[in-house]
């Protein structure tokens, strides 16, 4: 049995911060969109960019070859 997964699509501009979690199961229109702004260095805003910048230090191109 494989790990839950979970995905969100994030924005990040300045200090703001837009989080779409993908609900499984249901239509995009039915998802939530979280607003959120940073005030300091702990918190939601700290905690998801976190996990952006994480994965985006492992990511790589796309080649038709894969």
């Amino acid at each position: 049995m494989s790990a839950p997964r979970g995905s969100a699509s994030m924005f990040r501009y300045d200090d703001d911060l837009l989080v779409n979690p993908h609900v499984w199961g249901q239509p995009a229109s039915a998802n939530p969109l979280f607003h959120l702004r940073r005030a300091d260095d702990a918190g939601w805003f700290a905690t998801y960019a976190e996990s952006f910048e994480a994965v985006w230090a492992d990511a790589r191109p796309w080649t038709p070859e894969q």
